[in-house]
């Protein structure tokens, strides 16, 4: 009799208790978008072999209820592609559907009598919704695995963490408990025709949305992402806890849209980097951004649900920067200058450039990013709004929680702490041209040196 594994279920919560049908069990892909390392996957598997059942992917392109611009969808697309064919060697069906998840959902699951429906995590709120939306109409059970995390979002936390301080120990009292190797994804052995046919009329075909096989200095895809890794560790890997804040050398892992898109695993990266033969001072640090600081943007965005606005903020945040609201701005610029990188700072001009034009911006310089426009637009308001949109609009990991995070930290003060005091930042932490000076040759960057 096929055992569960308890690595796999450990995972999971029930979102939905229900009835369970006759039909296939579907693993709704959303934000983990890969056939191996994917948590979700394997439980919705083990449930499907135990119960001698077909077992059928579905996943929903950018719509109108979570658009994406072309740049971001061209990569999204051809990783798909690889997944599509990676997921039919296994014997394991596949349908991207068009149109809103949270109404086509349930009633493809109604008219295939779905056994179980399982999906992955995300803490943003328009998965939130759709779910919710979808556990309201269905009568199947309904169960969430993260596949994101490392350790399950909701098991590490029960409550929006402060900083990574306070994070930090909570991960790493769990740590040696998940941080294992995944199981491998079977050869299905139950499959059945129908389930496509039934699905056909909320198909779309995802060769007619796919642009390119290279998107920027990217290639989409989890082979390319495996890739990645290994380059990274093999020549970028003992350079990172010294040199990783230098946008001139390239110190960084270029992982962040493999991650973003679902397309590899962040557990994957954990584990092969604990591995590596380099300095452990080097992993360390490295590790500490992948598995903390990571986790802490999922933290924040699943139990803030102002994440994205200045509600969001912390008490002391929104205090000072109310009581500078009226301080003069020397600059004032609106999103449309922003967005075509006419500031009077060449740095700022060179960041906006790069994130415009290749879909990536140093990590070091998207808090030095943000943190400008802070000073040179009307409110903290807008200037939230401003970052946001530009970062989702044109970088290819926007509408990450990350991101959000990110944004909140440089702009809010969110997971840091207040600083001394001055006009239009109070005390959140400032940062100009002057202190990137200190960090790496601003001249080099500006100019197009050869970077990563």
């Amino acid at each position: 009799m096929f055992q569960k594994d308890i690595n796999i279920t450990r995972r999971a919560r029930h979102i939905r208790l229900g009835t369970r049908g006759g039909g296939p069990v579907i693993y709704w892909m959303e934000r983990d978008q890969r056939i191996a390392d994917n948590w979700a996957l394997l439980y919705a598997q083990q449930e499907a072999l135990i119960r001698s059942k077909p077992l059928h992917i579905v996943t929903f392109l950018p719509s109108g209820q979570n658009p994406c611009s072309l740049r971001q969808l061209e990569f999204q697309m051809s990783g798909l592609l690889e997944t599509v064919e990676t997921a039919y060697k296994k014997n394991i069906g596949f349908t991207a559907l068009r149109g809103q998840s949270d109404s086509v959902l349930p009633q493809v699951m109604a008219q295939l009598d779905c056994h179980l429906l399982v999906t992955d995590f995300s803490p943003l709120r328009h998965k939130l919704h759709a779910l919710h939306r979808i556990c309201e109409s269905t009568s199947t059970p309904v169960v969430e695995v993260d596949s994101h995390n490392i350790i399950p979002a909701w098991i590490v936390s029960l409550k929006k963490e402060y900083a990574a301080y306070t994070l930090r120990p909570k991960i790493h009292r769990l740590l040696h408990d998940y941080l294992t190797d995944f199981p491998k994804v079977q050869e299905h052995p139950h499959q059945s025709s129908s389930i496509a046919a039934v699905l056909l009329p909320h198909a779309t075909n995802l060769c007619q949305t796919k642009e390119s096989g290279t998107v920027g200095s990217y290639t989409p895809g989890t082979s390319a992402a495996i890739q990645c890794v290994h380059s990274f560790i093999e020549s970028k890997l003992q350079l990172y806890d010294r040199q990783r804040n230098d946008p001139n050398v390239a110190a960084q892992s270029g992982l962040s849209p493999y991650l973003h898109f679902g397309q590899l695993a962040p557990q994957r990266v954990a584990l092969s980097v604990s591995s590596a033969a380099v300095a452990q001072t080097a992993k360390d640090v490295f590790l500490e951004e992948i598995i903390v600081r990571r986790e802490l943007s999922d933290n924040f965005c699943l139990y803030e649900p102002h994440y994205d606005s200045f509600a969001g903020f912390h008490n002391w945040a929104q205090k000072t920067l109310d009581q500078h609201r009226s301080d003069p701005r020397s600059y004032s610029y609106s999103l449309a200058q922003l967005e075509e990188g006419k500031s009077h700072e060449p740095l700022w001009n060179r960041c906006q450039f790069d994130l415009v034009n290749t879909g990536k911006l140093h990590g070091f310089l998207r808090m030095y990013w943000a943190k400008k426009i802070l000073q040179w637009t009307a409110s903290p308001e807008d200037a939230l709004a401003f970052a946001v949109h530009l970062n989702d609009t044109y970088s290819l990991d926007g509408k990450d929680p990350n991101g959000y995070a990110g944004i909140a930290w440089s702009i809010g003060g969110v997971h840091d702490r207040a600083w001394q005091e001055r006009e239009i930042f109070g005390k959140i932490r400032f940062m100009n041209e002057r202190g990137c000076r200190r960090k790496f040759k601003v001249d080099e960057y500006i100019t197009g040196h050869p970077r990563e």
